[in-house]
């Protein structure tokens, strides 16, 4: 790589606005920009979950399966950040989807039927998958508002929307792993009807 950061501030963004690859510049609020931090924040909560699986392992063996999927998620996330800060650049292939789509019906098999909605918890794993599941459904909300301005590749939007369903079926496969009853969703108590 011959990039290399030697100043990390630059004061060109003071005024709102940020440049990207291409030399445009564009306002920080712009879907494109959106989209990228969204992505981001999937990354960062992702590298969380994984430091926490990694801390469990010992405990858990069975986590480490999951660690093996999870962690090149980390890079192809990245990667799909570069493509959406640098439109001309293509990092993510079709084999990348893939993979996920084989993860997610081998998981999904163990981890049998959903028979009804379930809650975040459990256990702070659990918990930390569900947080990164949506927030790739929020990264996937941000590239679809800048695939409706500016075209992203289908095999990006089909990457980023199979990322939340891996992190679904993951969240359950952390608590089978771990032993853990999912917390099932109870629904409001009904009053009675009554007669005015």
């Amino acid at each position: 790589m011959g990039f290399r950061l030697s100043k990390i501030y630059t004061r060109t963004g003071d005024a709102g606005e940020t440049g990207l690859a291409d030399g445009r510049r564009v306002r920080k609020d712009h879907p494109r920009i959106e989209a990228i931090g969204e992505v981001d924040a999937l990354n960062s909560q992702l590298g969380l979950l994984l430091a926490d699986l990694a801390e469990q392992e010992g405990m858990w063996p069975g986590l480490s399966e999951i660690i093996e999927v999870l962690t090149p998620c980390q890079h192809r996330l990245f990667d799909l950040g570069g493509e959406l800060a640098m439109p001309e650049y293509q990092a993510l292939q079709t084999a990348e989807v893939e993979r996920l789509e084989a993860a997610i019906d081998l998981w999904n098999e163990e981890v049998g039927p959903l028979e009804n909605f379930i809650m975040p918890g459990g256990s702070r794993l659990i918990a930390q998958a569900h947080v990164c599941r949506s927030l790739a459904r929020s990264s996937e909300r941000r590239c679809q508002t800048l695939n409706a301005e500016e075209p992203v590749r289908a095999v990006n939007l089909a990457y980023i929307n199979r990322m939340s369903d891996l992190l679904f079926v993951a969240s359950r496969l952390i608590a089978k792993r771990q032993n853990i009853q999912e917390i099932l969703w109870q629904p409001a108590a009904k009053e009675p009807d009554r007669e005015g």
